[in-house]
């Protein structure tokens, strides 16, 4: 049994929200469980080879767990391995490696953002185009159905998002669903009542804003979580710009011109954001999944797991 000397000397923070492992930036973090060092010294090897140190039985159910990440990567499968598959990455808890099942899942996860931010930019122009523009009526008369396509987008990737602490991916979540419950409300109750779209009753009542504002809550919250892993300036500028339009149009302290000034780069901002999202390796926005394995498992083995890889380390700095 390491001492707590060793055991303090191992420990270190782990990333809790950015997915991305290694980014320049320092991404929210706190000291959870003490992870390994995540170096060539703790291998978790084959069953033919393992380790003689077993803790307990919960060890060894974690350390099967985490195994399975090696055996797809190095081939013990009989299965031929995918382009993706070949290469290995060397997490906080052992290596992994990217599967057809998470390239479909940030595939849709982007998808959903290109979503949320065509819904707006088309929403959005209304203000921008002339009365006498072919385009205006059909952009005005369908805002509330664009609306709804760009919600849906976003709780799409908010559903797929990867963020380390459940808490805070489920705290977006809600502020998603609470926006939704809160659009659906104004609608029903104030806007259809006034003989008014949703949007054009948001537009004409700033009031309303304490009602949609939960799901533009959500959409920062999302923006704050990329560009703090990622060092994404267009997602930095959209944190600040967000908040400030609605409450802004809230309180009546801004007028018209600075507005549609913040609007409009909102509207370039977000294009440029989902955009870019297409030029990231499919690995940043899974992050490092044997930290996802890790949490789901239940505490004791998490202990047990922690104090096996600990001996295994000491073991192998003494040879």
């Amino acid at each position: 049994m390491p001492s707590s000397n060793q055991i303090t000397e191992i420990s270190k923070p782990v990333p809790l929200i950015c997915p991305k492992m290694g980014s320049r930036m320092l991404c929210l973090s706190a000291t959870v469980v003490p992870p390994p060092a995540p170096a060539p010294a703790v291998k978790l090897t084959t069953s033919n080879n393992m380790s003689p140190i077993f803790l307990s039985s919960s060890a060894d159910k974690a350390s099967a767990r985490l195994q399975s990440f090696r055996r797809r990567a190095v081939g013990e499968s009989s299965q031929p391995q995918t382009s993706l598959a070949e290469t290995v990455y060397q997490g906080v808890y052992g290596p992994w490696s990217v599967d057809s099942t998470d390239v479909r899942e940030v595939i849709l996860y982007r998808s959903g953002l290109v979503t949320a931010a065509t819904s707006f930019v088309v929403a959005a122009s209304a203000a921008f185009l002339p009365d006498s523009f072919f385009l205006t009526d059909i952009v005005k008369h369908n805002l509330d159905f664009v609306y709804a396509i760009g919600a849906g987008g976003l709780g799409l990737s908010l559903f797929l998002i990867h963020i380390y602490v459940t808490e805070i991916k489920r705290t977006l979540q809600a502020f998603w669903g609470l926006g939704v419950a809160g659009s659906f409300a104004t609608y029903a109750c104030l806007a259809r009542p006034a003989g008014d779209g949703l949007v054009q009753y948001v537009v004409d009542n700033p009031v309303a804003i304490w009602f949609v504002g939960p799901l533009f809550a959500s959409l920062t919250g999302l923006v704050f979580k990329e560009g703090l892993c990622y060092g994404k300036l267009e997602a930095g500028i959209l944190t600040f710009i967000i908040p400030t339009v609605l409450l802004g149009h809230l309180s009546g302290l801004m007028d018209d011109g600075a507005k549609l000034s913040l609007l409009g780069l909102w509207m370039a901002l977000f294009v440029i954001f989902a955009g870019r999202k297409f030029t990231q390796p499919i690995k940043d926005d899974i992050g490092d999944k044997s930290v996802f394995t890790f949490n789901s498992l239940p505490e004791d083995e998490k202990m047990a797991l922690i104090q096996k890889l600990e001996q295994q380390k000491l073991s192998q700095d003494v040879d």
